[in-house]
């Protein structure tokens, strides 16, 4: 992503947060919000088309990508670092994706200042419990439970391998054809940095807090209807389909668009997503 270069700025808690502009910053932003194992890096497709109709800030969450650990890592905490990072580069109005973990940093930040919030994309992200299928039964024991085998359970993705299956997974293989395994072997290496597999663990543990808020979240769509566009891949073996219509039901005027492709579906399908994303932006600061 030559164009679009990894900046740093020291955060007053003392970590170095990463992330990357492109587009005129007189414009609304759109706040690109990066799941686990992944970084900026995941919308090195998507910034420049996207920065005709927004200013793009792409941050690296801490202790994922080129940002430092937080001490103690918390969704909250990811959100008030997120909080000073777009203070101090002079955003107010902006649009917020929302994809697997960026979506409790995004829920934060919207239900601490809604009028900033001009609008939603949602990619693969979790906000409802229709979206929490079986393979969250290890998860919630562990939420319930928070022993050492419990957590053993639940953290398993926590490996090369598992960082590898959040591309490919139950994606079928003329698609997963598509992906560079540098990026998941890029997303490894980073987790095996100092402090990182803490982070990873301590968001696990967090998630559960995250998912007590669901109900509360839906009632804050609802009463504020924010302009929605959902871009998701149908074959996420992570988040269920049944979170779709979950969604829908919050957000009435949401537009949908199911695309053939996975949980980290801007790996297979970015041209398409970027061209729907750019006309929902079009449209919605002209209105």
């Amino acid at each position: 992503m030559p164009d679009h270069p990894i900046q740093k700025m020291r955060l007053s808690s003392g970590i170095d947060v990463a992330y990357r502009l492109a587009g005129d910053s007189r414009k609304t932003a759109l706040v690109l919000l990066h799941g686990m194992p992944n970084s900026s890096n995941g919308f090195r497709d998507v910034i420049g088309p996207l920065s005709r109709a927004a200013y793009v800030v792409a941050p690296d969450l801490p202790g994922l990508g080129a940002s430092d650990p937080l001490p103690q890592a918390t969704f909250a905490g990811f959100a008030d670092c997120m909080e000073e990072l777009l203070s101090r580069l002079g955003v107010q109005q902006r649009f917020l994706y929302v994809h697997d973990y960026g979506a409790p940093v995004a829920f934060e930040l919207a239900m601490r200042a809604p009028q900033l919030v001009r609008g939603l994309i949602i990619q693969n992200a979790n906000a409802h419990e229709s979206g929490m299928g079986p393979q969250w039964a290890a998860t919630r024991q562990f939420w319930a439970d928070p022993t050492p085998e419990n957590e053993a359970a639940t953290t398993q993705h926590l490996s090369l391998e598992g960082t590898r299956d959040q591309y490919i997974a139950g994606v079928p293989a003329d698609i997963t054809a598509r992906i560079d395994p540098q990026n998941w072997l890029e997303d490894w290496r980073v987790m095996c940095l100092p402090g990182r597999m803490e982070t990873q663990r301590a968001l696990v543990r967090d998630y559960g807090r995250y998912a007590a808020q669901f109900s509360e979240i839906a009632a804050w769509l609802k009463a504020h209807q924010p302009p929605a566009l959902m871009v998701w891949g149908r074959h996420d073996i992570y988040f269920d389909i049944a979170e779709i219509p979950s969604w829908l039901a919050d957000l009435p005027r949401m537009e949908a668009h199911i695309l053939d492709g996975g949980h980290l579906l801007l790996e297979t399908h970015a041209e398409r997503a970027a061209e729907l994303m750019l006309a929902f932006l079009e449209r919605s600061t002209a209105a």
